[in-house]
């Protein structure tokens, strides 16, 4: 694969980066499958199709089994090579793994269909890549090293063709410009592409988001200035915080010695399926994946926009995206200028949100913050903002070596672990990237019955309301007086949204309403065994925080751990329990010394800043 004809390259990103930048990553497999045939004839140079968000997405939103959806489309993708993301040392998850399992991984990935590993690492330490690509040419696969193309005070044309170079003599077989960003402009482009094509002599390989608006101005210069392969997303899954699209680059070189050869009429049947199944995921659209030249400012990737946006809507605070995003510069420098790529914009995004929500910068730090400034994802380009790193870690030391370096071997830890809750190797490696969510992912599919997130719109909810009646329990059709006006109300259906929020649809003078009503008071069982009928959180079973020393959560989330028992008596600034918000960890700290008198929650249970956790006395 590394021979490359004079005609330009092309990589379709349509079923991994094109729907992780606009939707959230949530496009499923049985809206890739029908087009995979269309597909297989284009004669791309490979199809991205795994890695990156999917196998997050697919364990945690869809339910799907990310080794089955690699392996049918495997199937389905005879001809046409399968690329992967993979984040080095970090494979698909949020922490280095040890080499065991990352050799362990690239064999089952390969064994499983992937032809292309992508290999990165946030912080361009090379170090952390250099195992996966080892084991990838162990594997006769090909091997693409990749440079995460940022800039800063520190990041020189100089400093980037040194990685290149060091890419090439690892062994790779292509080199990748990560510019995950987009924050290449034409003149960086020939500039970085013309000294790139003097120092290697591999094939290089573009990938440079559209978010900005420039990037078909950018994939035009690199190719003329010997840029072998561009990245492109089907016309439906590209431009915004996506990528240039795939029909339009085919047309703009064709007829020149770049000319891509790839047929535009079947792309144009391949572009009307992704048409019809883009509206499928209307609810994971987001206005903060449309073009936002801010990114030149704030140097926020793609998927990671989408994602945000779609986290903080969760969360209720889509008003507050605006000062995330000025808020990620700043933290961004305080952590010496990271590439924001997986998992550093995920630490340094999330370290921005809580920043602003909190109110306060740095009054709650993710744990992935605290190894990041220990040094525990690899060593910055950039000067770290020692204040900040002492808030983090106090006197703790921080490493100077190969994270990885650190860490035993692990497979057989994590396989003694997971147990028989494991029927495959591949299973022990979505544990090891994601215990929590793969542990509930193998209990749903030992019932049998899995619980994906819903594709329903309230258009969809509205429409279905027509065929389910309300139950009889109370009168469905009645005339009320509101200020000396008269509505006439037919109750048409009831749904659900939660244990205490209820949609009901309503006739209002014939017109059809969605009514969400929602019960703000609340039973409420106490340490003691008695009840007590305060006020409950907004949408929860649980009591309200009202007192200094009630143990409360800083952001919605999901508890992973719980370290304490009714009776334990703690210090102030003990951690309590653990809470995942926005995949990183945070630690959940006792306000007060005390003994634990009550506990409202378990792990696993989704929480709310309101709400009382824990009480202590």
């Amino acid at each position: 694969m590394t021979e490359m004809k004079r005609k330009l390259a092309i990589t379709e990103l349509a079923l991994r980066d094109g729907h992780q930048s606009l939707l959230a990553t949530r496009m499923r497999l049985d809206d890739m499958l029908p087009i995979c045939d269309k597909l297989d004839k284009i004669g791309y140079w490979s199809i991205e199709a795994w890695g990156g968000a999917t196998f997050d997405t697919c364990l945690r939103y869809l339910k799907e089994g990310p080794w089955v959806r690699l392996r049918e489309l495997n199937k389905a993708l005879p001809n046409t090579p399968i690329q992967m993301l993979l984040r080095g040392q970090n494979l698909l998850g949020y922490r280095h793994y040890a080499d065991d399992v990352v050799r362990k991984f690239v064999d089952m990935a390969a064994a499983n269909g992937v032809d292309v590993f992508r290999v990165f690492d946030a912080m361009n330490d090379l170090r952390n890549v250099r195992t996966a690509i080892q084991q990838v040419k162990a594997n006769d696969k090909h091997a693409e090293g990749t440079i995460c193309y940022t800039t800063s005070p520190v990041h020189t044309l100089e400093y980037l063709i040194d990685l290149g170079k060091s890419l090439e003599d690892m062994g790779c077989d292509t080199l990748a410009i990560k510019d995950m960003a987009g924050l290449l402009t034409p003149v960086s482009t020939r500039e970085l592409i013309t000294a790139l094509k003097k120092e290697v002599s591999i094939p290089l390989h573009l990938h440079s988001h559209a978010t900005a608006g420039v990037a078909e101005m950018v994939q035009w210069e690199a190719a003329h200035a010997g840029c072998d392969i561009i990245d492109t997303a089907i016309s439906p899954l590209a431009g915004g915080t996506s990528h240039p699209a795939t029909e339009s680059m085919v047309a703009a070189f064709a007829g020149t010695e770049y000319d891509t050869g790839l047929d535009l009429v079947l792309l144009q049947e391949i572009a009307a399926h992704f048409r019809d199944v883009r509206k499928k995921y209307a609810r994971f659209e987001s206005d903060s994946t449309r073009m936002d030249t801010r990114v030149f400012i704030n140097q926020i990737p793609g998927g990671m926009i989408s994602n945000l946006a779609n986290q903080l809507k969760e969360q209720g605070a889509e008003d507050k995206m605006d000062e995330v995003l000025d808020e990620i510069p700043r933290v961004r420098k305080d952590f010496g200028y990271p590439p924001l790529v997986t998992p550093t914009s995920q630490i340094v995004g999330t370290q921005a949100v809580l920043n602003v929500i909190s109110g306060k910068k740095y009054k709650v730090i993710t744990n992935e913050t605290k190894s990041y400034l220990k040094g525990m994802y690899g060593k910055a380009l950039g000067e770290i903002n020692e204040d900040v790193r002492k808030l983090a870690i106090g006197d703790e030391a921080t490493i100077n070596v190969r994270p990885a370096d650190l860490l035993g071997n692990e497979m057989d830890a994590l396989t003694r672990e997971v147990g028989d809750k494991a029927k495959s190797v591949e299973d022990v490696l979505s544990y090891a990237m994601f215990p929590t969510i793969a542990l509930e992912f193998f209990e749903e599919r030992e019932t049998g019955h899995f619980k994906p997130e819903s594709l329903a719109t309230s258009a969809d909810v509205a429409e279905s309301a027509e065929s389910t009646p309300a139950p009889a329990l109370a009168p469905t059709e009645f005339n009320i007086t509101i200020h000396g006006e008269n509505y006439h109300i037919k109750i048409e259906g009831s749904g659900h949204k939660s244990e205490d929020v209820r949609p009901f649809y309503v006739k209002v003078d014939n017109m059809l309403e969605e009514v969400m009503v929602e019960s703000l008071t609340e039973v409420v069982p106490t340490h003691d065994g008695n009840i007590d009928t305060r006020k409950a959180s907004k949408g929860s079973r649980r009591p309200k925080a009202r007192n200094d020393s009630d143990v409360t959560t800083p952001m919605p989330g999901r508890v992973v751990t719980v370290t304490v028992a009714v009776g334990d008596q703690i210090a102030a600034g003990d951690t309590v329990m653990t809470v995942e918000a926005m995949k990183m960890e945070n630690q959940v700290l006792a306000p007060v010394s005390g003994i634990i008198k009550a506990i409202y929650v378990a792990e696993g249970d989704n929480v709310n800043p309101d709400e009382c956790l824990m009480e202590i006395g």
